[in-house]
């Protein structure tokens, strides 16, 4: 692991994205799964570009897009919890640790815009 929370975080999410999506396909829930899959997975793609940004500007730009696809990987858990493909027992962890990724993402950005100005 680094020692960076985010990057950690938001990795460790990723594979917990990839093997509900696995089980997702398993149920014939292909749709869903390919949305999951590409909102879930981007977070971590996008604090990667981020931390490897040539500017600040670069930087904020790249997390508030990981934030962005945070809060929609949000939504398709909801989706997925209130139509009941998955049980409150198998939505809590992995919601629980979505909102953690966009409380701390939202943070990082409104930290650099206010330090940059913005």
């Amino acid at each position: 692991m680094n020692n960076n929370i985010i990057q950690d975080k938001s990795y460790q999410f990723a594979l917990r994205i990839i093997k509900l999506c696995l089980w997702l396909k398993e149920s014939k829930h292909f749709e869903l799964s390919s949305q999951l899959l590409r909102s879930g997975t981007s977070i971590g793609a996008n604090v990667e570009e981020a931390l490897a940004g040539h500017s600040r500007k670069d930087f904020l730009h790249k997390m508030n897009i990981a934030r962005k696809e945070a809060r929609e990987t949000n939504y398709w858990l909801r989706l997925l919890l209130d139509s009941d493909i998955l049980s409150e027992s198998q939505a809590d962890s992995i919601f629980s640790e979505s909102e953690e990724l966009v409380k701390i993402l939202t943070s990082i950005v409104k930290t650099g815009q206010e330090r940059a100005g913005e």
